[in-house]
């Protein structure tokens, strides 16, 4: 679910976040941007696909005055991605991505398109309704880490009509603790509203909030009799202080509220709420229900303040909460903050070993695809150009289909690390350099086609080891040599090594 935040000019406070895990990231700008306590640096270091546009609009937040914008036309289920890092591994991180789009396209409506961290689709990205009333859009979300890097990708879907781009992106390193009931190795959470209750002015965020997460206001103004004299280090997730300013109430009675404002798509959900009695000498005690469903009973609000969760909580459509007053309870009820954010069940992820690998075949390549990076071959429909992946539970890389791509560098010789290869065509590229001898591990492959490059060399007869090897073609390379005879005199072997070689000696027809 996207938010909004109005495009208006800032003063810029002195101070600023050095947090050394933490990523500020300016997309497609060009120079380091002071922009509300943090230094924003330009994206080159963690993307090097994509365009920088600069966006001419009037008025709107420096840091808003560039995009990195990524090709759409014949684009369609490739992902491009950002890799940022070093980050904490296993560690949890708020990530907020940030959308203007300004007309960079030419078009009226800005794109629509997908968004993904690591092999997860995050969600869809829809700015049009902000962008129609001049506000920008952003979205966060709630990840672990499970490498040195994150990667945050854009994706081009069916729905995308023009180039997709980015703003903004935000990696802040979370607290242990902070939203630590939740089973991050299987799940995310994606933001869908984070309210302070009973405060009606600007969003309460950094540095009023350690993590710079954006509280917004909600509801009519209802200021605190006083101060409550909350300690926020008592709650796992380390709200503000500032949200216990103000709350909603009711002079009497249940009180009924609405939120968040829109419906839900059924889902499950976490939810988490803030209360604190801003009266030292009442007792204020009450159930809650959520659409009739009783969510905590007899919850008892003190000066100090509560906090009740809920981790997997399903809704679809308005959500309606009801707080009913308990007997013996002398104050009506309140509540100064929420969050809820839609539980994302993480999918399944390349085997780290094939990943490692196909990493090292990319930097052996002068010129890879632009849409090898992230993880290989998830989220499902995004795997990168040319990779074909296995079913089940422990994915592997079993075919590599780069024909006609244009390469130029060499094979590194760790493609014969990816041990369930079964097809390896890179036919008709300008790839130069030996034939790994050591493909003549990959003990599934069944075709080899190397023609029409500048390989060099001779053939390895490593390959003639491969038992399940039906096809190898490497004719029209610069290799030389003898033509080995094992391979020869391989039993239904379909081998095409001439024309275009200098063998030593005449190796007779092709078989």
């Amino acid at each position: 679910m996207s938010f909004s935040l109005l495009l208006l000019l800032l003063f810029l406070p002195s101070s600023l976040s050095l947090a050394p895990y933490n990523f500020y990231i300016n997309c497609g700008g060009s120079s380091v941007i002071n922009f509300e306590g943090h230094l924003w640096v330009p994206d080159s270091d963690f993307i090097s696909v994509g365009e920088n546009k600069t966006v001419s609009y009037s008025g709107v937040l420096p840091l808003l005055l560039s995009v990195r914008s990524f090709a759409q036309e014949r684009n369609t289920h490739k992902k491009f991605c950002y890799q940022i890092g070093p980050v904490i591994r296993n560690a949890n991180y708020l990530v907020r991505t940030t959308y203007f789009y300004g007309g960079v396209n030419g078009k009226k409506n800005p794109p629509v398109f997908d968004q993904i961290v690591d092999n997860n689709l995050w969600g869809l990205v829809n700015t049009t309704k902000e962008y129609d009333h001049n506000m920008t859009s952003y979205y966060e979300g709630v990840f672990r880490t499970v490498g040195k890097t994150m990667s945050v990708c854009i994706g081009v879907n069916e729905l995308t009509d023009s180039d997709p781009f980015i703003s903004a992106i935000e990696l802040v390193l979370l607290e242990s603790s902070v939203y630590n009931s939740t089973d991050f190795g299987k799940v995310g959470l994606s933001l869908v509203a984070r309210n302070n209750f009973g405060y009606t002015r600007s969003t309460v965020r950094s540095p009023d909030d350690r993590f710079d997460r954006f509280w917004e206001p909600f509801g009519p103004h209802q200021a605190a009799a006083r101060a409550p004299n909350v300690s926020v280090s008592g709650f796992w997730n380390l709200p503000p202080a500032k949200i216990f300013e103000t709350h909603l109430t009711v002079s009497a009675g249940p009180m009924d509220l609405q939120w968040p404002a829109l419906p839900l798509p059924s889902s499950t959900y976490y939810i988490a709420l803030y209360f604190a009695d801003d009266r030292a000498s009442s007792r204020r005690a009450f159930d809650i229900s959520i659409n009739n469903v009783p969510y905590v009973r007899n919850l008892s609000v003190t000066p100090s303040g509560v906090a009740v969760f809920a981790t997997q909580w399903p809704l679809d459509g308005l959500t309606r909460l009801r707080f009913t007053p308990v007997d013996g309870s002398d104050a009506s009820p309140l509540i100064n903050g929420g969050e809820i954010f839609n539980v994302l069940p993480l999918g399944n992820k390349t085997l780290v070993h094939d990943v490692i690998m196909l990493e090292t075949i990319k930097r052996s390549f002068l010129n890879p695809p632009e849409d090898w990076s992230g993880d290989p071959c998830f989220p499902i429909g995004y795997s990168w150009t040319g990779i074909t992946c296995s079913n089940g539970t422990r994915i592997r890389i079993i075919s590599i289909n780069l024909m006609h791509m244009g390469l130029q560098g060499s094979l590194a010789p760790e493609v014969g690390n990816l041990t369930a290869l079964n097809t390896l065509m890179l036919g008709n590229n300008s790839l130069s350099g030996p034939i790994p001898s050591r493909l003549g591990t990959l003990n599934h492959l069944k075709i080899l086609s190397l023609e029409n490059n500048r390989f060099s060399g001779t053939i390895p007869s490593s390959l003639a080891r491969i038992r399940s090897l039906r096809e190898l073609h490497v004719e029209n390379n610069n290799l030389n040599g003898t033509v080995p005879k094992s391979l020869l005199q391989k039993p239904g072997l379909q081998f095409s090594f001439t024309p275009g070689n200098s063998f030593s000696q005449s190796a007779g027809p092709n078989t």
